[in-house]
């Protein structure tokens, strides 16, 4: 196993050229190819590999007849390139912005619970402290943006953890949790009910529901479990809140999504919350960060205004 001396010599010694060779095969899985794309001749991009490869003392790519496969070690490397240089790329894109006189620049993704209350007032606030900061908010499932937090493509997520052992790559400080509920259109068959219970609407009525992979609907189908209850049959997977209140307006379903999303439609009345309770052992979403990675100070700022307003 390599020490930390001998693996900083490894990264090193790794420049940005071979960092591009390497996501770039990762895409093109063709050396010709990629060697077009960095203008050089294929001989030198075959050097080029095979440099990358003594320096790691391993195979990365296998050569087949119909271009390239990266092996296990090559995956991690290309996992590595791939982030860096997605890091350099934003680092740049703020220096430039820098040199214009603008403020830099984050971007964030935050659960579709926590953005229309919290987040967005954030926002609005870090905005008006820092008219020429740009801002970049991304939406989106827990899974997703862990993902896109864990590549480096948002500085921050308001999230929550989706598995046991995601707290030994993020940080995470809670700040207030989603009350779900189940809603249906105003005019729906079932406006207008007293007391209801969940087995027949698993099993009379088509769910709206958030993916499989999401945190709120993990939770939902271990709901169904230690009730006793087989999931909806008749299900439509929907990630996006416009498309899901579009279907459930629409149509006979039955809508599960944060009540700060749906207030407002709830207001209006176009749609109907029913008398059932759902997500109720939903855990906390939060400030997920990278763990051991120094903030920016326009992130450290951000996470500060959402500390202050969740305790107001």
């Amino acid at each position: 196993m390599p020490d930390a001396t001998h693996q900083a010599m490894l990264l090193n010694r790794l420049r940005y050229k071979h960092l591009l060779l390497i996501s770039l095969l990762n895409e093109h899985r063709n050396l010709h190819q990629v060697a077009r794309t960095l203008n050089m001749s294929q001989p030198a991009a075959t050097r080029m590999l095979r440099e990358i490869e003594s320096t790691f003392e391993c195979q990365l790519f296998e050569r087949t007849p119909r271009g390239v496969l990266p092996t296990q070690l090559g995956e991690v490397l290309i996992e590595f390139s791939q982030s860096a240089l997605t890091r350099l790329g934003r680092c740049a894109e703020s220096l430039q912005r820098h040199q214009l006189g603008d403020q830099g620049q984050l971007v964030l993704g935050a659960i579709m619970g926590a953005a229309p209350d919290l987040v967005a007032e954030a926002v609005i606030e870090m905005k008006r402290q820092r008219p020429l900061l740009q801002m970049r908010m991304l939406g989106e499932t827990s899974d997703q943006l862990v993902e896109l937090l864990a590549h480096n493509r948002i500085d921050i997520a308001i999230a929550r953890y989706v598995t046991a052992l995601q707290h030994n790559l993020f940080d995470f400080e809670s700040l207030d949790n989603e009350t779900m509920l189940a809603v249906v259109r105003h005019d729906h068959p079932l406006t207008g009910s007293v007391e209801l219970t969940l087995a027949p609407l698993l099993e009379e009525w088509p769910w709206i529901l958030q993916p499989l992979e999401s945190p709120a609907r993990q939770v939902l189908e271990k709901e169904f479990e230690m009730a006793g209850l087989m999931s909806p049959r008749d299900i439509i997977e929907c990630g996006s809140i416009f498309a899901g209140l579009q279907l459930v307006k629409r149509g006979n379903g039955i809508l599960v999504l944060p009540e700060s999303v749906l207030r407002d439609y709830l207001k209006f009345g176009e749609i109907e919350a029913l008398p059932i309770s759902v997500g109720r052992t939903l855990s906390p979403f939060g400030i997920l960060t990278r763990k051991d990675e120094t903030l920016s100070e326009p992130v450290r700022h951000f996470c500060e205004i959402l500390r202050n307003m969740g305790k107001d």
